[in-house]
């Protein structure tokens, strides 16, 4: 599902690319000439003139060094607004689109269901059937985009996906027993993977009754980005003391899961039960 950015000129988002286009014309380059330095596509330089792609750090590092920051831009800084703004479509793709494909590990914790990106479909349409006001199609549409999640799974380098699941979770009826049969078996061939560590949290956490969140780790110094839900939107931020109060929460559950071969007998003992 494809997020039409919004052109609000206060987004940071937008300001880095019309002071990107700005600069690049006032030294009469082109986007070719740009699109060269940063190591990317012309088409690419385009999207990220647009605000229609999200910059990495690496392009803002490289942009100060091409347009320097007498001037008194800073790519680098703009990029740090990027990701400190609270989440929405308007200045941030969603999770699933910008940041997961270019993690390089992902942690989770998931209280009331099984995490998104290792959903069956059939576990996927019934949350999205029973939960959204939508017609058919566009249920049909959201089990999709999330079904197409997990081909980050399946690139030549996936990232390390850590999971920690509220054991309540394997024996919440979601559907049918058939539906949990397969989405419990869904888990645990997924777990056969090398990059996949899923563990069971005992109920008595605490710690995690505050609700689900997701951490991203990304490569080359960039900054670790948090996101978590609302009955009404979702939260991305990369702010230092929101992203170390998480760490902190994530920490206090892991306390309390269980090692992951006992994880996993567990996961396949409610599976049996399911019958």
């Amino acid at each position: 599902m494809n997020v039409v950015p919004s052109l609000d000129p206060g987004s940071p988002r937008v300001r880095f690319g019309m002071e990107m286009r700005r600069l690049r014309e006032m030294a009469e380059l082109s986007q070719a000439a740009v699109a060269a330095r940063l190591g990317c596509t012309q088409t690419q330089v385009s999207r990220l003139e647009k605000a229609t792609r999200t910059p990495s750090r690496s392009d803002a590092e490289k942009l100060d060094k091409l347009f320097g920051t007498t001037n008194g831009i800073s790519f680098v800084r703009l990029h740090e607004r990027i990701l400190m703004r609270p989440g929405s479509p308007s200045w941030f793709q969603d999770w699933a689109e910008e940041v997961e494909p270019t993690a390089t590990v992902l942690r989770s914790w998931d209280p009331l269901l099984i995490p998104g990106l290792l959903q069956t479909e059939a576990y996927a349409r019934h949350i999205f059937s029973q939960g959204l006001q939508g017609t058919p199609e566009q249920v049909e549409a959201s089990v999709e985009a999330r079904i197409s999640r997990r081909r980050i799974l399946d690139r030549e380098n996936p990232p390390n996906v850590l999971v920690l699941i509220d054991q309540g979770v394997l024996h919440r009826r979601i559907g049918s027993n058939e539906i949990m049969r397969e989405q419990l078996g869904h888990l645990l061939e997924m777990t056969q993977r090398p990059t996949v560590f899923v563990q069971i949290v005992d109920p008595e956490c605490v710690a995690g009754l505050a609700g689900n969140f997701a951490m991203a780790e990304f490569p080359d110094g960039q900054p670790n980005v948090v996101q978590a839900d609302s009955p009404t939107q979702g939260y991305i931020t990369a702010d230092y003391d929101i992203v170390t109060s998480v760490w902190q929460r994530y920490e206090a559950i892991r306390r309390w899961a269980y090692p992951e071969r006992v994880s996993l007998q567990m996961i396949e003992k409610a599976r049996r039960e399911w019958t």
